[in-house]
C-alpha cells in the first residue's frame, strides 16, 4: 500500500494494501478502497464510496457516496478474468452510480474519458467506452460494449443497447430507448428512440459556425428524403459539396464505418 503523505484518508475508511493512493487525495468516513486501486492526484472520495477492482481514477475526479466503481461485470460470461476500468480526469460520479470493469471477450477495458459528469444512479457497463465531456442524466444505462463518443448527453432513465455506437456530440432524450447506433449530433427521442433531427442546442453552445450549421441541416435533409438504403445515401452526402464541412464528414464516416448494429433513421 503506497498513501502519499498529503492524502487524507478518514480513520473509518478502509484502504487495503496494495492500494496506491495520489497527492492530495481525500477519502471520507466508511468508504472502500480495494488493493488494486490507484487514486490520481487529488481524486476525492465522499463518504460511503466503493472502489474496487483493478480500477484507475484520474486527476481531480470526484465519487459521491454510494456510489460503486470498478465491481464485476453483470454478464454471465464473465468467468473472473483480471479486467479493469480505467476513469480519466475530473469527471463528477454523483450517489448511486455504477461502473463495472471490462471481460475478456469485449477486449478487458472499460474505459470512462475526462471531464464527464454521471447524474445520480447512472450506470456503465462493462466494456463500454466512453468518451469526454460525456454526461449521463439520472438513472441512465450504457450496457456493454457501448462507444458513446464526446460531447454526448443521454437523458434521464433512459437505456442505451449493448454494441451501439453514439457519435459525437449527439443528444438522448430523456425515458428514451436506444437500440441503433445514432449519427454525430443527432437528436433522438421517445419510448422507441427515433432520429428526430439534430442536436442544434450542443451545436450552438459548443460555438460552432453558422455555415457549418446550415450545411449540417442539408446533410440531415438528404439523409432522410434521399433516394435508395441509408448508407447509399450517406455515400451520396460524401461526394457532395456538404462534404466540405468536416461535421458533415465526420456524419459520412460514421455512417460508413464498422458497426455491430443497424442505424437510427430519419
Amino acid at each position: 500500500m503506497a498513501i502519499d503523505p498529503s492524502a487524507q484518508v478518514h480513520p473509518s475508511a478502509v484502504v487495503e494494501d496494495g492500494a496506491n493512493i495520489g497527492p492530495g487525495c481525500r477519502i471520507g468516513p466508511f468508504c472502500v478502497v480495494g488493493p488494486e486501486v490507484t487514486l490520481g492526484p487529488e481524486v476525492v472520495l465522499k463518504s460511503h464510496a466503493v472502489v474496487t477492482g483493478w480500477t484507475e481514477i484520474g486527476a481531480q475526479t470526484a465519487i459521491f457516496p454510494f456510489a460503486n466503481i470498478g465491481d464485476i461485470p453483470q454478464d454471465l460470461k464473465y468467468g473472473g478474468e483480471r479486467t479493469r476500468l480505467v476513469v480519466g480526469a475530473r469527471n463528477r460520479i454523483r450517489e448511486g452510480v455504477t461502473m463495472n470493469t471490462g471481460t475478456e471477450g469485449g477486449g478487458g477495458v472499460t474505459r470512462i474519458g475526462d471531464d464527464g459528469l454521471f447524474m445520480a444512479g447512472a450506470h456503465v457497463a462493462h466494456d463500454a467506452q466512453i468518451g469526454d465531456r460525456v454526461i449521463l442524466v439520472n438513472n441512465a444505462s450504457v450496457a456493454g460494449h457501448c462507444v458513446i463518443d464526446d460531447d454526448v448527453i443521454i437523458g434521464g432513465l433512459s437505456g442505451v443497447h449493448q454494441w451501439v455506437r453514439i457519435g459525437r456530440g449527439a443528444i438522448i432524450g430523456a425515458v428514451t430507448m436506444v437500440t441503433n447506433d445514432v449519427i454525430p449530433y443527432g437528436l433522438v427521442q421517445g419510448p422507441r428512440g427515433g432520429l428526430d433531427g439534430l442536436n442544434l442546442v450542443g451545436l450552438k453552445r459548443r460555438g460552432v459556425d453558422r455555415a457549418d450549421i446550415t450545411a449540417l441541416r442539408a446533410a440531415f435533409q438528404a439523409l432522410a428524403q434521399g433516394e435508395g438504403a441509408f448508407q447509399d445515401r450517406a455515400k451520396r452526402l460524401g461526394d457532395s459539396e456538404l462534404a466540405d464541412s468536416a461535421y458533415v464528414r465526420e456524419i459520412v464516416e460514421f455512417v460508413l464505418g464498422v458497426s455491430d448494429r443497424s442505424y437510427l433513421t430519419p
